[in-house]
């Protein structure tokens, strides 16, 4: 009864510790990163870091560990992590339960702009030089110096390469959550007028987007890209993640 959660969100850790906590007889859990962070807080069991090899090597690996079902609970944007999970399971013929946290909901008083993706973010900023708050991760920065008339403050868990950043990209390394009295103070002090970020949804970093609300800043939002089917929550993942494990009599076939 092996279950594979790939892993690197809040939700993938608080699913993996429910897991553990139940001791199930004869269940074996792997949480799996793919290695990105240097200090990820990892839940209490078998930890794998590293990619697969694409979607071929991970079905193989479901394969050869007798993985049971496959959870894939990777960041909203993780789209080649997720469309790899949903190719994988069907190669291997095993059940996919996908999780992911809401997304954030537009409220009265928000300012956002909304754009498919990082380029089309970057050109939604303009041409009047700006602060721009990047809260978009490590990752995808480069995609900003195409648009190099403003002044850019990358917020991370970890450094970006200095090779991707915009020209003159001052980098400041903090890791959520953050509250929204902490980002009103935030912003002011560091005279931000535009927040960029991405629709990930739940509350560490929601603080930013309550805080641009209230001080009438606007924001540039990614929405999130297509995916699967999904469950919202660590309990629709848990009763999945049952259902799928249950033998015909216990699911009522």
């Amino acid at each position: 009864m092996h279950i594979l959660i790939l892993g690197g969100t809040g939700e993938a850790r608080a699913l993996a510790e429910r897991l553990t906590g139940q001791r199930l007889a004869g269940q074996r859990l792997t949480y799996s990163l793919a290695g990105r962070t240097r200090a990820p807080v990892l839940p209490d069991c078998d930890v794998r870091v590293g990619g697969f090899g694409g979607a071929g090597g991970l079905a193989g690996w479901i394969a050869a560990e007798a993985v049971r079902v496959l959870v894939d609970a990777t960041h909203p944007f993780a789209r080649r992590i997720s469309e790899n999970a949903l190719t994988a399971a069907r190669v291997a013929g095993v059940p996919l339960v996908t999780l992911r946290r809401p997304g954030w909901k537009r409220e009265a008083g928000d300012r956002w702009t909304g754009v498919p993706d990082l380029a089309a973010a970057a050109d939604a900023l303009g041409g009047v030089p700006k602060r721009v708050l990047l809260a978009i991760g490590r990752q995808e920065v480069g995609a900003f110096r195409a648009a190099p008339g403003h002044r850019y403050l990358v917020r991370s868990i970890e450094p970006p390469e200095a090779g991707a950043l915009p020209d003159g990209a001052e980098v400041l390394l903090a890791r959520g959550p953050f509250d929204e009295a902490a980002e009103r103070a935030f912003l002011a002090r560091h005279g931000i007028e535009v927040v960029v970020t991405k629709n990930s949804g739940g509350d560490a970093t929601y603080g930013k987007i309550a805080a641009a609300r209230a001080l009438g800043i606007p924001v540039v939002m990614v929405e999130r890209p297509a995916g699967p089917e999904a469950v919202e929550t660590v309990e629709d993942a848990l009763a999945a993640i049952g259902r799928h494990l249950a033998g015909p009599a216990e699911r009522g076939e």
